[in-house]
Order: structure tokens, then C-alpha cells, then sequence
């Protein structure tokens, strides 16, 4: 038996909402949606789809992490080609740039439901 990942999920506590700027963001194909559930995949690779369940009582992680807060534990790392550009068009989409940048190559912004997730350029 072989075991591989299919899918990352995140919770939120608008399953629909945060699909849509992923979605936007990715350009990924919607395969499934309700209101507790809704999973986008690549339409052009085979690969692990991203999921969003609901969380009714979901506490955004903090970024910076703090101790007693929220931890974050997953992010997404997002490859692209042009840093600032694609980090305008996220922003744009409704991510937030958080003040503190741990790496110069690297941007960490957070989804409009808090998850911390990191735009990077190849070989960073």
C-alpha cells in the first residue's frame, strides 16, 4: 500500500469565502462546494487539492507567534515569480501584510481568515 497526500485542509469559519480568494489567488478549479465544505484543485497538475471545513469556533493563528497565543501550525508556501507583484495582487485580494519579515526573499502574509501562508521566489 502506498500512502501520498491528497489534499491540505484549512478550517475557517466561512469555508466558501476563503476558497474564493484562494481561488483567486491560485487560479486553482473549484471541484466541490457546500457551505461546510469546499475543495479547489490544479487544473493542470495532478496534485494535492486544498480543502476548507468548517470551524465554527476557529481562533486565527498570530503572526508573529507569541507565547499564549494561537499558534500557527501549518502554512502554505506559495512559489512565484515576481515578489512584490504577486504580493500587491494578495494584498489586493484581501490578504494582510503583517509588519514583521523574517526573511528579505520571502513575504509572509496572512488570508483574509488570519492563516499565515509565505510567498517566496525559487530558490529562496
Amino acid at each position: 500500500m502506498t500512502t501520498t497526500l491528497g489534499a491540505f485542509v484549512l478550517g475557517t469559519p466561512d469555508p466558501p469565502a476563503l476558497a474564493d480568494f484562494y481561488r483567486a489567488l491560485l487560479g486553482w478549479q473549484e471541484v466541490d462546494r457546500d457551505p461546510e465544505w469546499v475543495r479547489l484543485k490544479d487544473p493542470e497538475q495532478e496534485g494535492p487539492s486544498l480543502s476548507f471545513q468548517l470551524e465554527t469556533d476557529h481562533i486565527p493563528p498570530r503572526w508573529p507567534q507569541r507565547p499564549g497565543t494561537q499558534q500557527m501550525q501549518a502554512h502554505l508556501d506559495l512559489q512565484v515569480d515576481d515578489l512584490e507583484a504577486e504580493t500587491e495582487r494578495a494584498c489586493d485580494l484581501g490578504a494582510t501584510l503583517p509588519e514583521y519579515q523574517p526573511q528579505k526573499d520571502v513575504r509572509v502574509l496572512c488570508d483574509p481568515h488570519g492563516h499565515p501562508f509565505c510567498l517566496f521566489l525559487p530558490g529562496a
